[in-house]
């Protein structure tokens, strides 16, 4: 059973598109979730499908996760860590995705569409929705992501 989030948001460019169809149909078994593009095929800027996403769960930021996907993960994960408060992490397997959660509390998983099957791609999500935040340490870490002082 997949731990509950009250919404879910994904979104990908034109190479995580069949990816991300997949797994949309597999998540709205199990929680309220929001596609967030692209809707094909045809080529788009990822840029702006993170941008989009990113706000949305930051507007929901105690209850919302976000997955964000791409040919290799990179370019949606650098757009979406550029905004304050998003935690994103590239994610190619299901020890990394855990670890993003217990030690990093990401609550943006990006996925690599061209490296991973769907079965691959399906146990990284569970485990990252399923994994909690550890603390601990690690939230002084966190804190200091988004602080001043951590530069």
């Amino acid at each position: 059973m997949l731990k509950t989030h009250p919404t879910l948001f994904i979104g990908s460019d034109h190479a995580g598109f069949q990816l991300k169809e997949f797994l949309v149909g597999k998540l709205n078994l199990a929680y309220p979730t929001v596609d967030m593009g692209c809707p094909g095929e045809d080529s788009v800027d990822y840029p702006i499908i993170a941008r989009s996403l990113t706000a949305s769960v930051l507007q929901n930021i105690s209850s919302a996760v976000g997955i964000l996907l791409c040919g290799s993960g990179n370019g949606m994960c650098m757009s979406a860590n550029r905004t304050p408060g998003i935690r994103a992490a590239l994610c190619w397997n299901v020890e990394i995705a855990t670890l993003a959660r217990l030690h990093n509390n990401a609550n943006l998983l990006c996925l690599p569409a061209r490296f991973l099957n769907q079965e691959e791609a399906w146990n990284i999500v569970q485990s990252f929705l399923q994994t909690p935040f550890e603390g601990g340490r690690h939230l002084r870490r966190i804190e200091l992501l988004d602080s001043a002082k951590s530069f």
